[in-house]
């Protein structure tokens, strides 16, 4: 124990950046150091310092806040009790050459917080603590299944075909081939062509690639886990997938029951509550309640969607429910997902099960053991929002090049997210595929639910952005025609105001770095 004014005889070392400075007098400089997470008080006192008074004044004037700077001396606490090093030595390590956020302000910005994320973890406490915890969230799930003997592995990056899920894909080029591919949009049919080759219990950890919008959950590149387990079913994953993340939820939060802030900061919070068990609603039947209720008379849905007939019902549904829309193509896929969404997700605050898809949702889900044109699929909802998905797989290559063939007849009619004929992986069935049970789970969203952020970009540490100044790749481009009669000058006349426009705001931003530079000292 160390009294106030006191210090201990132990020399230590320590560095950091510096966040705040404060000079009593030209004897007596105050610093906050910070680094991994922690902040420590620096006393420079020149009664105590190795330097005279001329190079302690000359040192502690040169330095300025933003610098990582390395300190050597002895902790003790000051006069008001606060922890804090008394250095015999102090050295600016790297000097930090632009002005640093105030922090007790912050960044506040978002376009500058999601730009230069490195500013923002300089001076918020919290965006430190919401990686932290995403990586406590991928920790506790590669604990979970290497405990249960899974072995985690990677499958490529770039395709000839887009397969493993309904999504729209990136294209790339390779040179040296000369032949378009594919950014991955699942890893699936590769981690179950190692199941095929006897690898019973396999993962993979990794980013995902899709061609579509941006919006408050949806990003182009995430990161999701996918596991595949040899002799299992959905309900054997439904219960792993309530026993994972039920455990990490109570592991990272220290409860089973979470304040979200769903509606904004502004607005009360949501209490979701992971205990087990959780509720499992079969998705035709669940709807089929669902809309009786809203729509005030019996609501019957065909269970085989294959036919234009089952299409034409479905298109008739969304038009009746009030704030529906399903643009083209109004496949029954398609047109079922939006019914579902509207009817059913919105009731799955706590952590739902949606399961038993129809068949025409689900090209690679096996078929169901007792329920007609459905299979045997679950989708895991949260905050309304889908965290999981899984499905007993289709392991007979016959009908899976059926559902391939639907799908391409789905992308016939103009969707693009419907999934191509993988011959190589039908091949792979050919051999034998055991009963597999295969998982996926969105890392992203998970962390949003237990960091309590509406938007992925809170939980991406380089989101997707648009480029922060649209208007300045018209600077640099090629000068402008001459309008009809003009004279040839006329356009070269253009290109160089703005050329000398740029040159002008150059020099303006150089004075401005100047003066910042002046006022510091």
């Amino acid at each position: 124990v160390v009294d106030a004014g006191a210090r201990l005889q132990k020399e230590v070392s320590v560095a950091g950046r510096m966040i705040t400075k404060r000079a009593s007098g030209a004897k007596l400089v105050f610093y906050d150091l910070k680094g991994d997470g922690a902040k420590t008080q620096i006393i420079a006192d020149l009664q105590t310092s190795d330097f005279d008074e001329a190079d302690f004044v000359a040192l502690h004037n040169a330095t300025r806040r933003g610098d990582i700077i390395g300190v050597r001396g002895f902790p003790g606490r000051s006069k008001k009790g606060e922890l804090s090093i008394f250095p015999a030595e102090l050295k600016v390590l790297t000097p930090c050459l632009r002005m640093l956020p105030g922090e007790r302000v912050g960044v506040r910005d978002v376009g500058v917080r999601y730009r230069q994320r490195y500013l923002d973890l300089m001076v918020n406490n919290s965006t430190r603590d919401i990686f932290i915890t995403r990586a406590n969230v991928i920790r506790q799930i590669r604990r979970y299944l290497d405990e249960r003997k899974f072995l985690e592995v990677e499958t490529p990056m770039m395709n000839m075909i887009p397969g493993g899920a309904t999504a729209k894909p990136f294209i790339t080029h390779h040179n040296d081939l000369d032949m378009t591919l594919f950014m991955r949009v699942a890893p699936e049919l590769f981690l179950k062509e190692l199941v095929v080759g006897g690898l019973d219990r396999v993962y993979e950890i990794g980013r995902q690639f899709r061609n579509e919008g941006i919006d408050m959950t949806h990003n182009p590149e995430f990161t999701s886990c996918e596991f595949y387990m040899a002799y299992a079913d959905y309900h054997d994953l439904m219960d792993m997938t309530e026993e994972m993340i039920s455990e990490m939820v109570y592991n990272i939060k220290g409860s089973y029951k979470i304040q979200y802030h769903a509606h904004g900061l502004d607005a009360p919070p949501v209490e979701i509550d992971f205990s087990r068990p959780w509720r499992r609603i079969s998705m035709v039947s669940g709807l089929e309640e669902e809309m009786t209720k809203a729509l005030g008379r019996q609501i019957t849905i065909p269970r085989d969607l294959g036919t234009d007939e089952a299409r034409e019902m479905l298109a008739k549904l969304v038009a009746e429910t009030p704030n529906l829309d399903c643009p083209p193509p109004q496949t029954a896929a398609r047109l079922l997902d939006k019914l579902v969404g509207h009817y059913i997700e919105e009731l799955c605050v706590n952590p739902t099960f949606i399961m038993d898809h129809p068949q025409v949702m689900s090209p690679l889900a096996k078929y169901h053991r007792s329920l007609p044109f459905m299979t045997e699929r679950f989708e895991l909802f949260a905050n309304k929002h889908e965290l999981a998905n899984a499905y007993t797989e289709l392991n007979d290559p016959l009908v899976q090049r059926e559902r391939f063939n639907s799908q391409m007849k789905d992308k016939a009619a103009g969707d693009d997210e419907a999934m191509p004929i993988d011959e190589g992986f039908c091949t792979s069935l050919d051999y034998g595929l055991p009963p597999t049970g295969g998982w996926g789970c969105g890392v992203d969203r998970l962390t949003m639910l237990l960091t309590d952020t509406n938007t992925i970009k809170e939980v991406l540490l380089f989101p997707a952005m648009k480029p922060e100044d649209a208007g300045a790749k018209d600077l640099g481009a090629a000068p402008a025609a001459a309008p009809p009669g003009a004279p040839p000058a006329a356009a070269s006349r253009g290109n160089a105001t703005v050329n000398s426009l740029i040159a002008g705001i150059e020099s303006l931003k150089a004075d401005a770095l100047r003066v910042m530079s002046d006022f510091s000292k």
